[in-house]
């Protein structure tokens, strides 16, 4: 599902779970809402707890990549797994946003090469 965190600047979405079909347009609802309210100049979406993800997560991506561009705000997308980062790659989604893995002991971002 999503937790949804606003900070100064910034709203971060926590993905967990399955992003597929069955969960997809709750989430994008919930996210969709959050930013319209807000506005934020970057959002993100967090993928650290997300087991598994479909087209539906890639059209969730894309979705919410034409909503911040519509309004100028930008997207990234952090922690993605080994496999989702793939599907992202293969997909051309990793286009869309940047991608970073962030390190939650020391709180930083950094941004993260694919090394295949």
């Amino acid at each position: 599902m999503v937790e949804l965190k606003s900070e100064p600047n910034r709203l971060t979405a926590l993905l967990s779970g399955e992003l597929d079909h069955h969960h997809a347009k709750e989430i994008r609802e919930t996210i969709d809402f959050a930013v319209r309210d807000q506005l934020p100049p970057v959002v993100i979406l967090d993928f650290r707890r997300v087991t598994f993800m479909d087209s539906s997560g890639i059209g969730l991506i894309m979705g919410r990549s034409r909503l911040t561009d519509e309004y100028g705000g930008t997207l990234e997308i952090h922690n993605p797994s080994p496999q989702i980062r793939k599907v992202l790659r293969i997909s051309g989604t990793d286009r869309l946003a940047v991608i970073r893995n962030t390190s939650p002991a020391e709180g930083k971002e950094q941004d993260h090469e694919e090394t295949e």
